[in-house]
């Protein structure tokens, strides 16, 4: 009886559990959906950049997706007690587990090659702002990565000295305009260190080039954005960790329930003789 019991608070437990996680892809799914076909008016209404918005929807619509595939074979496995639906769940969520692991490792052991190849990555999108149209959504995110992050290029202000544009140029003293330091547009700071609100000069537009007055005084950021990037995981870094150990404890426990309820049901009862 106590065997019984266990295992029907075992199926129950995470029959809810997975049907929570099913409800859960489905909005997932449905909000990736909204901003994906709503893109451009919800850009407005965050203030957000529209191909930023493209890959969060992304995002969020193949998390959704495979979140209520997830809680599907889960919810249909433990309440009709089918055993290879919940070996299913079990081999998924495994696979799900040890590709965490794997990517980890990978990230962590290879950082400064993935360094390299993200920083060519980025330097591929500055040497083509501008000139190649059909990569429009990446040269507007790098233009959203700048403003958010306040940096300039990826190692460096300089890296935009190898763009096309601002190298046939010169003599126009170009500079993009995503990586304009605003408080470089305020000559006459006040006595307590504020800033005199009259005295600001600022561009009309924020994508795209500027015109600055030197070529060697471009009143841009002199940070890159890689060195934002890890100021931003190593002041994040215990949340990080801990999100990351908390998902991987919330696997194995529900890995262990279903590996657990698949062992123990009845070997001589396939539940799928009911439906044949």
């Amino acid at each position: 009886m106590a065997m019984k019991g266990c295992l029907s608070v075992t199926k129950y437990f995470l029959f809810v559990f997975n049907l929570f996680f099913f409800i859960l892809g489905g909005v997932l799914l449905c909000f990736g959906l909204w901003i994906l076909f709503d893109r451009s008016s919800f850009a407005t209404m965050i203030g957000s950049s529209t191909p930023t918005l493209k890959i969060f929807s992304y995002v969020l619509s193949g998390v959704g997706i495979l979140t209520m595939l997830l809680g599907f074979l889960g919810c249909l496995g433990s309440l009709k007690e089918i055993k290879c639906l919940l070996g299913f769940y079990f081999a998924f969520l495994l696979l799900l587990f040890a590709a965490q692991i794997t990517v980890g490792v990978l990230v962590y052991t290879q950082r400064s090659s993935v360094n390299f190849a993200v920083g060519k990555y980025v330097e591929n999108i500055i040497k083509n702002y501008e000139i190649v149209t059909n990569e429009t959504d990446l040269q507007e995110g790098l233009d959203f990565a700048q403003e958010q992050m306040s940096c300039c290029g990826w190692f460096a202000p300089e890296d935009w000295m190898k763009n096309q544009k601002i190298y046939e140029n010169s003599s126009l003293n170009l500079y993009p305009c995503s990586c304009r330091n605003i408080s470089s547009f305020f000559p006459n700071p006040t006595i307590n260190g504020t800033v005199n609100a009259t005295d600001i000069s600022l561009p009309e537009h924020s994508r795209g080039f500027c015109t600055a007055t030197s070529r060697n005084n471009w009143p841009v950021y002199k940070i890159g954005c890689m060195n934002s990037v890890q100021a931003f995981i190593i002041n994040n870094f215990i949340c990080i960790i801990g999100v990351c150990i908390g998902i991987a404890l919330l696997e194995l426990f529900v890995m262990t329930l279903s590996m657990c309820l698949c062992r123990n049901l009845d070997q001589n009862y396939n539940k799928l003789a009911r439906y044949s």
